[in-house]
């Protein structure tokens, strides 16, 4: 019997365009993550001060979040395709150009330059997406699946990081991206077409700078208060952040054509899942770098071992993203946020039975649970970005998505991160400003040596600690800001047209 397709159905030309789009879409995850086992090496062969190593890991999450509201809305108007082979082929030379880095500062320009092309990528292929697969229901699917490649990303990076640093030098890690990236720019012309808007009106140029350097304005204020202590030039420069973004949110609602529609933020469930999308991440670039700290330099596990303890959690992670839009179907978008919070909470505290001579198993079983609500925040945010707009706005809605999920990432290492390294500063030895520093002086008598794993350790706990508790308070603000039956009877809908459907059939 022959195969028949609806109009709406999908064909094999949609399935083999999205197993080729998420190729780019897994690297420019991977590599939000891919340094968190790297850097004691980097930090061995480039001697980067500790502000240094603290941009090569945020820089790039900073560039792809800042950018890509702007590279969403220029892909709506002026091609998601075109973008996307531009962004690739920017991706991978300054990948190649991380590799081979001869020092800090050219990493951190080359790193910058990575994520400047992942802001063309992400909204672009989500956009694209929702050309290949016009059924709702399909694309639904297409877009759980695109949310795991993102997940697994960020979950497997700091694996295939640990699995490379074991055979080969840091700049391997970005070496990685070269074939992926070749093989999208070969297949992608033949199985993608080309998406562009009639949208009138030009790109905001204000607004794409006052969105990008507002956003990195505040970071680099918030992170230098919490790392160092309140000092004139950061504080500066985060109040001048702060004005320019009230000054963007503030012209989106006065030009024709804005950057971000702000009005999407009206309806409270994709309020939420924005939220969604930015505090998760946040919890768990802090714990995930963290913890890879924990394992090397606090229990001495080899780089590789730490990397394949991240596998339970990673295979949750990435699982949960799979099933969420069926269970979503089932009882609601309400129950699932509810579900994601309160599991990264209980998650996260797993964490603080862990001590300076054990917690192996703890570590598991923290990234497992919590890997739960990380793969539902992943997978509910960006069906709900898209789901919530028209397809003509799918680029911008989808960079909505993204951006939260990166800010988020790039928040959790410069926030959270930085209140660990308070804690270490305040209660550590005080003879250098992280850890990894500290333990690489020579001749520390073994008592220091022990009061600043100590001190790494409750820094550790203080960050899970906190974390946990803004799980909590978004759970209970979904509890009481989420009506039930706006989500559930959604869901009852979905599950009584899906019936239908299927009774009709012959």
């Amino acid at each position: 019997m022959s195969q028949q397709h609806t109009p709406n159905s999908p064909g094999l030309r949609a399935w083999l365009g999205l197993l080729v789009v998420l190729g780019p879409v897994l690297l420019v995850s991977m590599d939000g993550s891919i340094l968190y086992l790297a850097m004691p090496r980097v930090t061995q062969d480039l001697t980067p001060t500790a502000d240094q190593a603290l941009w090569t890991l945020d820089i790039y999450g900073f560039a792809v979040g800042s950018l890509l509201i702007a590279f969403g809305n220029i892909g709506d108007r002026y091609g998601r395709l075109k973008l996307l082979m531009i962004g690739a082929t920017v991706f991978g030379l300054a990948s190649a150009g991380s590799a081979f880095a001869p020092n800090a500062e050219l990493l951190i320009a080359s790193r910058a330059l990575m994520g400047v092309a992942g802001a063309t990528l992400l909204p672009s292929a989500l956009a694209v997406l929702s050309e290949l697969f016009s059924d709702p229901r399909r694309r639904g699917q297409a877009i759980g699946i695109f949310a795991a490649a993102f997940a697994a990303g960020f979950a497997i990076g700091p694996v295939a990081g640990g699995i490379l640093l074991e055979r080969f030098w840091w700049g391997s890690v970005f070496l990685i991206n070269l074939p992926v990236i070749a093989l999208f720019l070969i297949f992608a012309p033949i199985l993608l077409r080309e998406v562009s808007t009639t949208r009138p009106g030009r790109i905001d140029r204000f607004s794409v700078v006052a969105s990008a350097a507002g956003l990195l304005g505040v970071v680099y204020g918030l992170k230098n208060a919490a790392a160092e202590g309140i000092s004139l030039l950061p504080t500066l420069v985060g109040l001048g952040g702060i004005v320019l973004l009230a000054l963007f949110v503030r012209r989106q609602r006065h030009i024709e054509y804005p950057l971000m529609d702000f009005t999407l933020f009206r309806d409270r469930v994709f309020t939420v899942a924005i939220i969604t999308g930015l505090l998760p991440l946040a919890a768990w670039s802090a714990a995930a770098y963290l913890s890879g700290v924990y394992l090397q330099s606090v229990l001495g596990l080899p780089v590789l071992e730490a990397a394949l303890l991240a596998l339970p959690g990673a295979a949750v992670l990435t699982t949960t993203c799979v099933v969420t839009p069926l269970v979503v179907d089932r009882i609601g978008k309400r129950t699932m946020l509810i579900i994601c919070h309160f599991s990264i909470a209980a998650g996260l505290l797993f964490l603080l039975p862990a001590t300076t001579s054990g917690g192996i198993g703890w570590y598991i079983a923290s990234t497992s649970i919590a890997g739960l609500g990380y793969g539902i925040s992943f997978s509910v945010v960006a069906d709900t970005a898209v789901g919530a707009v028209p397809a003509e706005r799918a680029g911008s809605a989808g960079a909505i998505a993204e951006t939260s999920n990166e800010i988020g990432n790039a928040l959790g290492i410069a926030l959270i991160g930085s209140l660990a390294a308070l804690v270490f500063r305040l209660q550590g030895p005080d003879l250098a400003p992280t850890l990894d520093e500290t333990l690489n002086l020579p001749g520390l008598a073994s008592s220091v040596v022990g009061d600043a794993k100590s001190a790494f350790v409750t820094g550790l706990h203080v960050a899970v600690a906190v974390a946990s508790l803004l799980h909590v308070a978004l759970g209970l603000l979904a509890l009481r800001w989420l009506p039930r039956g706006a989500t559930e009877e959604k869901a009852a809908d979905s599950v009584s047209e899906e019936n239908a459907d299927l009774s009709l059939r012959p």
